[in-house]
């Protein structure tokens, strides 16, 4: 789970609001809101590549999500991320030009034990500005791209820049993307709330990471995130806690906890093995504590913590790189790179919205 979902929601709730009703929010960012009109997530989904790569029209929101952890030859260590949010203002096929029903948003990152730095643009769609095309791949805003040669995920180019800093890498794998949750189908809810989903987390990148004037050469893994829904919270959802996890052993963990005004988290998440078999975790099956608190822009942020998965023999704890990673961007979020230690060693990325 994703800010993205915070973030798209936002965008639908500034355009709504050109209008003369004023949108009742529900749930965190709106995303709890009704969406009859939009097309909507059920189990039994048949994913097909490249296809799904590219836009999927008659959903309200979409997202092409990449974070990596990087270290030079010094071992110095830093994280990057790059987003690209599609939001549907209109359950309507998309048309060319300003009367195009779709905005645009990117958030880009760049992290390290002493610095933070992130940006955002926006776009309209239907007009060049941002998009996303699958053949061949290119998902882009403005000069932020995410791009290939062919149509496939296989070898792909990441750029972004802002103030601060900026970022060339080279993302490639040999991989299948994965599928989370039930064969795609990742319920966000007790209620049935949903979103499609999978993701790609075994790239390795490398290539060129500039922050606060000096250069670096890095290389790491990296994890893509795709999603796509129409209403994927319930109004008593208040944020959420998000983990990507490599583990040296070569296994992938996918884990999220959702918040509520009332009532326990809603937890899961997904075992990848180092082959790409996935294995759907259940709540009862993790145990997601925090273990440490570090004041962020005002907020108390956990920044350290307990992830057990028994029947996995897990049992580690994750600590921030930079416990400031904080997103000061419109809508406001902690997102950071994380250390492993326990039971596996490791690294990650961590995301936390809503406090």
């Amino acid at each position: 789970m994703r800010i993205k979902l915070a973030v798209v929601g936002l965008l639908m709730l500034l355009v709504s609001g050109c209008d003369d009703s004023k949108p009742e929010e529900k749930g965190f960012a709106g995303l709890g809101g009704e969406a009859a009109a939009f097309t909507q997530v059920v189990p039994g989904r048949t994913f097909s590549f490249p296809a799904d790569h590219g836009v999927h029209e008659g959903f309200r929101i979409e997202w092409w999500y990449v974070t990596a952890n990087l270290k030079d030859d010094q071992g110095q260590e830093f994280g990057v991320q790059w987003t690209l949010f599609r939001s549907a203002l209109k359950a309507t096929p998309e048309v060319a030009g300003w009367g195009a029903q779709t905005i645009w948003l990117g958030h880009a990152a760049v992290t390290s034990a002493t610095a933070h730095h992130a940006a955002e643009r926006y776009a309209r769609g239907g007009v060049g500005q941002a998009g996303v095309t699958v053949q061949p791949f290119n998902a882009w805003i403005d000069d932020w791209q995410f791009s290939s040669q062919a149509e496939g995920l296989d070898d792909l180019q990441l750029r972004a820049r802002g103030k601060g800093f900026s970022y060339a890498l080279t993302l490639a794998t040999s991989h299948a993307p994965v599928l989370q949750g039930d064969q795609g189908f990742s319920q966000k809810s007790e209620q049935g709330q949903a979103s499609y989903y999978y993701s790609q987390p075994f790239f390795q990148a490398s290539g060129t990471l500039e922050i606060d004037g000096k250069a670096y050469q890095v290389s790491g893994p990296a994890w893509l995130d795709r999603e796509w829904s129409s209403q994927p919270l319930t109004a008593n959802q208040s944020g959420w806690d998000w983990f990507s996890l490599h583990l040296d052993s070569g296994e992938q963990v996918m884990l999220y906890r959702m918040r509520q005004h009332e009532g326990e988290p809603y937890l899961t998440g997904t075992w990848i093995d180092a082959q790409g078999h996935t294995e759907l975790l259940h709540g009862a099956e993790i145990s997601l504590t925090p273990q440490g608190y570090e004041t962020v822009a005002g907020r108390s942020m956990p920044v350290r913590w307990s992830i057990r998965i028994p029947a996995k023999q897990l049992d580690l704890t994750t600590t921030a790189l930079n416990p400031k990673a904080w997103m000061d961007l419109r809508i406001p979020y902690w997102e950071g790179p994380v250390r492993l230690n326990g039971s596996h060693a490791g690294q990650g990325y961590l995301e936390m919205t809503g406090y």
